[in-house]
């Protein structure tokens, strides 16, 4: 049996918002729900390979960001996320 790596605290952390943004996304209609679950898994890749993994208060930003955006959708009268492209 292969042995898992242990986790921080911050890494158990995104993946319990990764986690809650995908479990809330099925109270939603199955349309909304698959666009949901793109936008949630390309926001966390695009910032899995573009965030230094020790820029800690920029991780936590995200976090604390995340955490608002999942209490929103969590209102029943809020049907799906939004995306804004800003080209650099």
């Amino acid at each position: 049996m292969a042995s898992r790596t242990k986790l921080s605290g911050i890494q158990r952390q995104v993946l319990s918002l990764y986690r809650g943004f995908l479990r809330t996304a099925r109270l939603k209609a199955p349309e909304e729900r698959r666009r949901i679950e793109t936008v949630v898994s390309a926001e966390f890749h695009e910032n899995a390979r573009n965030v230094d993994r020790r820029n800690f208060v920029y991780i936590e930003y995200l976090l604390r960001r995340g955490k608002r955006q999942l209490e929103q959708l969590k209102n029943p009268d809020i049907t799906g996320l939004s995306t804004l492209e800003v080209n650099k």
